[in-house]
């Protein structure tokens, strides 16, 4: 194929990196400073709540006719990786934002998508999502919190484990079954709680080996009254909206990883120039640039992996379920893995709290977990291949 000039190569648009070049200051100055002591304390990071809210990137993926700034999911995507390269339980701020209000944006009507998206969108409040159970992780059709109809108003009882950011936020949507002698996945319904809702509780917060910072607790369920308006979609449709919001979610999450990765490896860099041993820096080393190639390399094929899937999430491509679950699984394999030999660059050092590769390290595990594990990422990709993806 003979060259054309005319032919544009495939790159990042100046819109995407103007984005970049916006939140990344953010980060560094206002975000960064405070992770460690986030980390350190467990406790959640509202000096990055606020500094996303003032730049208007807590929920950057909500539309403009809601009060958003109207991201694509590239965009989003570029915001939540560069949050997670300084602080990855802040980065859980868009991140969960998006998680929890995909469900009223997939498949609410316009009177729920008024009512919730303008508070989101303003940083007014925050969206978590509430599908996963003691007894329901990756089987999420055998969950037991139920649903009944009482008049004009539904009846919730039941519980929801491992939810993010939850006692933070003001809005949950919540799946139960709304028919229990319905078809197993075709009685399921999708709800939004709200935090003040009579009835609704949380346990208190587990304790965790990273992400500290995001606080992860059950919801409690004891006779929860919630209006009838409040149900996303139809009855029966909660399982289908849910899967279909972890498509997309599922590419926010390789960000995640893909930034927590990047921040491994810059520190690490930075690092291996200054420290000395035989009387030169130990980059110098033959052994230690291999590492860094191998670390640069899988970080930049996950990057691109998560934006070619970042663009599919954003067009609805029929293939996104393979590509969201590639992207989410690749990268976050990646980020435990360069995390890993960060720590192993830094020798002592990389082992004690005094620097932060060992906080990144903890916080890259749960990447290959939630959201659907690693193992079920490649569930979803074997059957997405036999199909003939």
């Amino acid at each position: 194929m003979a060259a054309n000039p005319d032919f544009d190569l495939y790159k990042i648009s100046e819109e995407h990196e103007a984005l970049r070049e916006a939140i990344r200051p953010v980060c560094e100055n206002k975000i960064a400073p405070h992770a460690a002591d986030v980390d350190d304390k467990s406790r959640f990071p509202q000096e990055a709540l606020d500094a996303l809210i003032e730049a208007g990137m807590q929920a950057p993926h909500v539309d403009e006719q809601y009060g958003g700034m109207g991201i694509d999911a590239l965009g989003t995507c570029i915001v939540i990786e560069e949050v997670a390269r300084v602080c990855a339980s802040s980065s859980l701020i868009p991140a969960v934002n998006k998680l929890g209000s995909m469900p009223v944006i997939l498949g609410g009507g316009e009177e729920i998508k008024a009512k919730y998206l303008p508070k989101l969108a303003s940083g007014e409040a925050m969206f978590s999502y509430g599908l996963s159970e003691r007894e329901a992780g990756s089987d999420t059709a055998s969950m037991k919190t139920k649903a009944k109809r009482d008049g004009d108003h539904y009846v919730l009882n039941g519980q929801k484990s491992w939810i993010t950011n939850a006692g933070e936020s003001e809005f949950y949507t919540v799946l139960a079954v709304t028919d229990p002698d319905g078809e197993r996945g075709r009685n399921i319904s999708a709800f939004v709680v709200e935090k003040s809702d009579e009835g609704f509780s949380f346990g208190e917060p587990e304790r965790k080996l990273g992400i500290k910072g995001s606080p992860t607790r059950e919801l409690h369920f004891d006779n929860c009254r919630i209006p009838a308006d409040r149900i996303v979609g139809a009855e029966g449709e909660g399982l289908k909206i849910a899967l279909r919001t972890l498509d997309h979610t599922r590419v926010t999450i390789g960000a995640q990883a893909v930034g927590i990765a990047q921040g491994a490896l810059d520190y690490a860099v930075g690092y291996v120039k200054e420290r000395q041993q035989f009387g030169k820096a130990i980059a110098e080393f033959q052994a230690i640039q291999f590492m860094l190639a191998d670390m640069a390399m899988k970080v930049e094929t996950a990057r691109q992996m998560v934006y070619v899937a970042a663009a599919k999430s954003e067009r609805q491509d029929a293939d996104l379920s393979f590509f969201g679950a590639a992207a989410k699984c690749f990268a976050s394999d990646v980020a435990m893995e360069v995390t890993t030999d960060a720590v192993q660059l830094l020798g002592g050092a990389g082992y004690v709290k005094d620097f932060p590769v060992e906080r990144m390290m903890r916080d890259a595990k749960i990447t290959q977990i939630y959201e659907g594990t690693n193992q079920i990422q490649r569930l979803v990709m074997g059957r997405a291949v036999l199909k003939g993806y």
